[in-house]
């Protein structure tokens, strides 16, 4: 609440001091679960720094579209651009996904220590954009499991075969899945099993799109479409 000081740590410390932040200076903190708070640096160091809060902000910037993007394991690098820009393009969630054709093979402590690191770019990704709401970063699942999972909205699967275009599969009220290859893309028994759990499949333009290109102009077209990319 206003008025309260508190210390926020080594790793905002050394932001601060990166960005030459001094005693008395005004800074924008938040919690990511909505909201801003203004606050005043009172002690600063290279481990730790504390803040008075000054002032409540109770503004959002989260699309009234909500958008999971379900992507498919592309290699390290492509990973980490497809969620920092997915954050930054206002997607409520993203869930990493194992497939037949995926270059990258992630399991047990592999598989946490990098959906751990996702979820550090997507905090960070929203310090850059100016969003106060971290979106979910879920644990890596198989395709059948998220497949079990209960719908959150319309389920589209991307395909460049499909005779129904993206747009025309989904409205504006549902809250829609979009579902992503590999770089190798969907093996035809995995399309078949999706389509067998009420996947729809959709295609997103007349061109091949790669993993990291597909989702990401997905939820850009959708977000103008149905959200507040406009």
């Amino acid at each position: 609440m206003a008025g309260s000081t508190f210390d926020v740590g080594e790793a905002i410390s050394r932001h601060l001091l990166v960005l030459r932040v001094a005693i008395g200076d005004e800074i924008t903190l938040f919690d990511g679960t909505g909201g801003e708070f203004g606050a005043i640096v009172t002690a600063i160091s290279k481990r730790d720094a504390s803040v008075a809060l000054n002032i409540i902000y109770s503004i959002e910037r989260e699309s009234p579209y909500k958008i999971t993007l379900v992507q498919a394991l592309a290699t390290s690098d492509k990973m980490d651009l497809i969620v920092q820009k997915a954050v930054e393009l206002g997607v409520a969630a993203i869930a990493p996904i194992s497939a037949s054709r995926a270059t990258m093979k992630l399991d047990g402590e592999r598989a946490e220590k990098r959906v751990a690191h996702w979820r550090a770019i997507a905090v960070a990704a929203c310090e850059q954009c100016g969003r106060n709401r971290v979106p979910v970063v879920e644990a890596l699942q198989t395709l059948d499991q998220w497949l079990a999972k209960p719908p959150e909205g319309t389920r589209v699967l991307l395909h460049p075969l499909a005779e129904k275009s993206l747009l025309s599969s989904v409205d504006a009220i549902a809250a829609v899945e979009v579902l992503v290859g590999p770089e190798g893309g969907f093996s035809d028994d995995e399309i078949a099993r999706a389509i067998a759990r009420g996947v729809l499949v959709a295609r997103f333009g007349p061109r091949t799109m790669r993993t990291e290109t597909a989702g990401l102009a997905a939820i850009a077209a959708l977000g103008a479409h149905f959200g507040d990319l406009v």
